[in-house]
């Protein structure tokens, strides 16, 4: 089965972002079918080029993987109508990049950005071959819930490209069971879950992660990483707002966050910092995923926070479930659906979102008692090994796509 994936913020092992679609990839190949990538050479986290060099650069990622960079506009972190021409241009380079793909049996789009099924569903209808529409985002949804996208010309036809892409998909994947009942109401006709979840072979939970404290200057801390986008949707002012509050009081030991990756927020969270004048938070720019297990073994306590609207609660995010893999407490400030998972592993605490004191109480909680912050890591990790393992999920993944090209 030869699979033709359209991905604008496709990333590998040795590139930031998130490796859902790689690792699916290399699982598929494994056994022995072909994915074909269409990509940005852009990073969609840091705005930055994967790449230098022409319009499409080919990488082969080992037999049965090959990905194609499609000229992209690069203006990634700028307005929101800079960020249109840079989905629109990915959209029609990866459209006419994808017609030479030859031999495809499925094509599988992705959203978001929405922009991109677009391409996906124009190439299966013209090679006559069935589209897998994922939903990792529910956009426009998200994007109007959090202040995005607020012009109502722009609204409507959002939302009518939304419903077109779901009728009109052979099947609809969905990373979250709270995405399933918003994608069946607006036309899906038949509705996959494929969660998200993570590689535990990748992380070792016994590393204490020596490296990383030495590094950053952290052996005597409590260190809580927060790893990801600095984005609107992530409500890192709440966290340094916690932050402040930590610093005013006497603990021991002394409590760090950290706030590791990149996005549009992030210079203005570092100002911010530096205008509350604090001086336990640590900036880092983002690693490739490949990097991820050193820095998460560095980390007392890991973070997942969102802004506290009722669409976020519908939300599985990624980096929690390689939270749980790398046997760290989760400290969660999102509710709904990824809460649920938290509290059946029992492997964190929940604070409520957009409060910082409880945010601070949550942090204050786990800092005083490590031993149990420990368990509560290690039981995560046990519960991901059996019920989010990225292999399990992959044979669920390839279960879809082999009903699709029967």
């Amino acid at each position: 089965m030869h699979i033709l994936l359209i991905h604008q913020a496709f990333a590998a092992l040795d590139e930031p972002g998130g490796t859902r679609h790689y690792e699916f990839a290399r699982t598929l190949a494994t056994q022995g079918h072909r994915v074909t990538v269409i990509a940005s050479p852009v990073s969609y986290l840091t705005g930055s080029a994967f790449t230098p060099g022409p319009s499409a650069v080919e990488r082969e990622m080992g037999e049965g993987v090959r990905v194609i960079r499609a000229y992209t506009y690069r203006a990634l972190h700028k307005s929101f109508v800079h960020r249109v021409f840079v989905f629109v241009s990915f959209m029609t380079s990866s459209f006419f990049i994808g017609l030479g793909v030859k031999n495809v049996d499925v094509v599988w789009g992705t959203s978001p950005p929405i922009f991109q099924g677009v391409t996906a569903w124009l190439l299966a209808r013209l090679k006559h071959i069935p589209l897998l529409f994922e939903v990792r985002d529910l956009w426009p949804t998200f994007a109007i819930a959090v202040g995005v996208l607020r012009n109502p010309i722009l609204i409507k036809p959002s939302f009518w490209l939304e419903r077109f892409l779901y009728r009109r998909a052979d099947r609809v994947m969905v990373n979250s069971p709270g995405y399933v009942a918003h994608v069946t109401e607006r036309g899906a006709r038949c509705v996959e879950l494929v969660p998200n979840g993570a590689d535990p072979e990748m992380f070792d939970p016994t590393n204490g992660g020596l490296a990383f404290r030495s590094a950053n200057h952290l052996e005597e801390k409590f260190v809580v990483l927060y790893a990801g986008a600095h984005g609107l949707s992530n409500d890192l002012g709440v966290v340094l707002e916690a932050a402040k509050m930590l610093q005013d009081v006497i603990v021991t030991p002394e409590i760090t966050v950290i706030f590791l990756g990149d996005g549009k927020e992030k210079p203005a969270l570092q100002k911010q910092a530096a205008g509350m004048g604090l001086t336990n938070v640590l900036f880092l720019p983002p690693v490739p995923k490949n990097e991820m297990p050193a820095a998460l073994a560095g980390a007392d306590a890991c973070l997942a926070i969102l802004k506290p609207i009722e669409e976020y609660k519908t939300t599985y995010p990624n980096k929690v479930f390689d939270y749980m893999a790398a046997g760290r407490p989760v400290i969660l400030a999102i509710d709904g659906a990824i809460r649920e998972v938290v509290e059946a592993a029992e492997c964190g605490v929940f604070a409520q979102p957009g409060d910082p004191s409880a945010l601070a109480e949550a942090i204050r909680k786990l800092s005083a008692n490590r031993h149990e912050a420990r368990k509560m890591g290690l039981r995560g990790r046990k519960y991901l090994e059996e019920y989010f393992s990225r292999a399990v999920i992959a044979e669920k993944l390839l279960e879809v796509l082999k009903s699709m090209s029967r």
